[in-house]
């Protein structure tokens, strides 16, 4: 019995010693230690409940949620009960969505063959749809009140390689919800990374005020009762406040992003970084080595897994916030496109553009986004603008409003010209003198058609002011117009579906900019007639009302400016390879306020640290959208090139630099070439209209540095 015991002792020992050996083996080869300190994977306390759905790339997958490239460049399909969606149509429809609002998306400007759902990650066309299976985790990220509740997600592919993990981030662009930058996340996963996501806090479903209804986490609606905290937004108001509120001003909406009161842009680059944590965790309980109880562990982590920080707009800015706030080493690379990015209030850099050092420069977006609000209706009708896009259907559509604008603005000082002519190439003098680069010009006139610094600026003013929905700040508010732009109650369909429609910064989805000072009552905003004026001046005592929250003394304006002071960025980076594109004819966020300056910014505080490239795009800007929409914008299809398409290059650069040790290329103005021809029916975009981006420039090209200036060519 003895003998038979230790042997059977032996072999256990021997059994135990090799399932050891085997346990320590696997964790070495993740590059990590087993047992033997490897951490347990935890889930992180901020997240709730995780749902999580798999998806077979055939009926259904994560980026097109089975519309193929072909569904996603067709029409949506429609909604069984248009009234009563289901999550499963409003998540195909926000993919749908958000996937069509960053892009061009006909063939003719490069979807399907320069970029698209049947591109693969080497840049091969190929004839499949391009579904990508595997699943998806949503959760939100709270601090257990329901009141932030901002909504992460991370899409894991099944083509995931634990042997060769990598994350990318593609957190919303504007105020759009967790889908809003899947565009970006398409890169990711062809790649085989898993995408972590985030809304930053916005998100573009609505509180509707009247009837006391919250979207959920997955875009459905209910009453704001049974909601409780699981609303993805309610407007933080007592029974009595709404009810109050109600009664003033009926029919309104609230919006996340602007009435929070949370200021959410302070914690975007927070937010991102929330998301990278949940990938972690998702990619461990997957495939994370287990100890000898089961307990999956922490196996992968900063430095075995690839992580690159991107997205476009202000989605590439929380980018930057995340690498620059990385106490843990999460990320490895930064690749970013047009990022809004503020800086600090003396950042002590110098922008020169050729020869010309630029005298104003680093605003932060409020700053030049409600400057704009002021000038750009009145500048759009100058006659030196002829032939831009949209400039024609806007003078004629609007220069009755926008002559009134221009007057206004004469009367108060703020202009000097007799005439309306005058008056308006002297706002647009302004919009130059002011930062917007000449190459903005041809962008005005579509941009103020669109009221696009007129829905910015209210919503980062309140957001950035913290201020109440019923505070309805320097006289705006939100709800649904007839087309004359009287107030009245939004259909019921669009409401149930703007979880998957809008972008959370009206107008948008039927909801509009209200005027609440109007003198005849309140209206639309475009239409509105202003106190001190007595015209109808698209409401500049609102515009003007905004600008001095920027300017001003007062305590509403301090308030504002401390909600900047929350926002902005250091420019240290911390070593991590990264790459900024940028169009140079960015007219909502121009080059000389963001990424010029926090180039030299980044130059600045990391001295020889620094690996920050800069690629300045011509015939680039902020809307690629606008390019596919030529019976609308005829003109930008002649004019401009998919910035997109630089976004992926600046992906596979700092991959490549990760990965292999492959150098970034240097700093430099790329010159792509317009696809030309007839304005509305351009030729079809080849690959000689968007050169790579070169690994050594040609000096004319190569943007310089030196102390604390960066030099761009023209």
């Amino acid at each position: 019995m003895k003998t038979e015991a230790t042997t059977e002792t032996k072999r256990e020992a021997t059994r135990l010693a090799l399932l050891m050996a085997t346990v320590a083996g696997a964790a070495a080869l993740a590059g990590c230690s087993g047992d033997d300190g490897t951490p347990a994977n935890t889930k992180p306390g901020y997240l709730g409940t995780i749902t999580q759905a798999s998806y077979d790339g055939v009926s259904d997958d994560l980026l097109t949620a089975g519309l193929g490239k072909t569904g996603i460049g067709g029409l949506l399909p429609a909604y069984a009960d248009p009234l009563h969606p289901t999550a499963a149509e409003l998540r195909r429809a926000n993919i749908y969505n958000s996937y069509r609002a960053l892009l061009d998306m006909t063939a003719a400007g490069g979807y399907g063959t320069l970029y698209g759902p049947n591109v693969a990650s080497d840049g091969t066309v190929t004839t499949g749809e391009g579904k990508v299976a595997g699943t998806e985790y949503i959760a939100f990220s709270d601090d257990g009140s329901g009141t932030k509740n901002v909504t992460l997600m991370v899409q894991l592919p099944s083509t995931f390689d634990p042997a060769n993990p990598c994350i990318i981030t593609a957190t919303s662009s504007g105020s759009r919800g967790v889908y809003g930058a899947m565009s970006t996340g398409e890169w990711g996963l062809k790649k085989g990374c898993a995408v972590a996501y985030s809304d930053k806090g916005t998100g573009s479903a609505t509180h509707d005020l009247q009837n006391d209804t919250v979207p959920l986490i997955d875009g459905t609606r209910t009453t704001s009762a049974a909601a409780g905290k699981n609303a993805q937004f309610r407007a933080p108001l007592s029974a009595a406040e709404l009810a109050a509120f109600n009664a003033d001003t009926p029919n309104r909406f609230a919006f996340k992003h602007a009435h929070s009161q949370q200021n959410p842009e302070k914690d975007w680059g927070a937010s991102t970084l929330q998301a990278v944590e949940f990938a972690y965790y998702v990619i461990n309980e997957r495939f994370g080595n287990t100890s000898l109880s089961g307990q999956r562990l922490a196996t992968f982590a900063p430095g075995n897994t690839i992580v690159i920080a991107s997205s476009a707009s202000n989605g590439g800015g929380s980018a930057l916030a995340a690498a620059e706030q990385d106490t843990k080493g999460l990320i490895s690379g930064v690749a970013v496109s047009e990022p809004a990015v503020e800086l600090p209030k003396q950042p002590g850099v110098t922008v020169v553009r050729g020869s010309t050092t630029l005298a104003i420069v680093g605003k932060p977006l409020i700053d030049f986004t409600t400057y704009a609000d002021v000038f750009q209706s009145c500048a759009s009708l100058s006659s030196q603008l002829a032939g831009t896009p949209f400039q024609a259907s806007y003078a004629a559509g609007f220069g009755f409003f926008a002559g009134n604008r221009c007057a206004t603005l004469k009367s108060k000082g703020l202009l000097t010209a007799a005439t309306t002519a005058g008056q308006a190439d002297e706002a647009l003098q302004k919009l130059r003198d002011y930062g917007w680069e000449v190459e903005s010009n041809q962008l005005h006139a579509s941009l103020a058609a669109f009221e696009v610094a007129s829905a910015v600026g209210v919503t980062f003013a309140n957001g950035l002011s913290r201020a109440s929905v019923k505070d309805n700040l320097c006289g705006y508010s939100f709800a649904s117009t007839t087309a004359a732009g009287v107030i009245n109650v939004l259909a019921a369909d669009a409401l149930a579906q703007m979880a998957a429609t809008g972008n959370g910064v009206p107008p948008s989805s039927g909801v509009q900019l209200i005027a609440n000072n109007n003198a005849a009552g309140p209206v639309r905003s475009l239409f509105s007639a202003s106190p001190s004026s007595g015209t109808a001046d698209m409401n500049a005592d609102g515009s003007l009302c905004l600008r001095n929250l920027v300017t001003g003394t007062d305590a509403a304006a301090l308030k504002l400016q401390a909600g900047v002071d929350e926002t902005r960025r250091n420019g240290n980076l911390h070593g991590k390879p990264a790459i900024i594109v940028h169009g140079r004819s960015d007219a909502l966020l121009p080059v000389s306020h963001t990424s010029r300056p926090y180039y030299a910014l980044n130059k600045v505080a990391e001295g020889a640290a620094s690996k920050l490239s800069y690629i300045e795009v011509t015939n680039a800007q902020h809307f690629d959208t606008f390019i596919g929409l030529p019976t609308i914008l005829p003109g930008y299809d002649t004019r401009y090139i998919p910035l997109h398409v630089y976004l992926n290059r600046a992906l596979d650069a700092v991959y490549a630099n990760l990965k292999n040790g492959t150098a970034l290329p240097a700093s430099q103005v790329l010159r792509t070439v317009p696809r030309g021809g007839t304005a509305g029916a351009a030729p079809a975009i080849t690959a000689a209209n968007v050169p790579a981006i070169a690994a050594t420039p040609a000096a004319a090209d190569a943007i310089g540095f030196a102390g604390s200036t960066v030099t761009v060519p023209d």
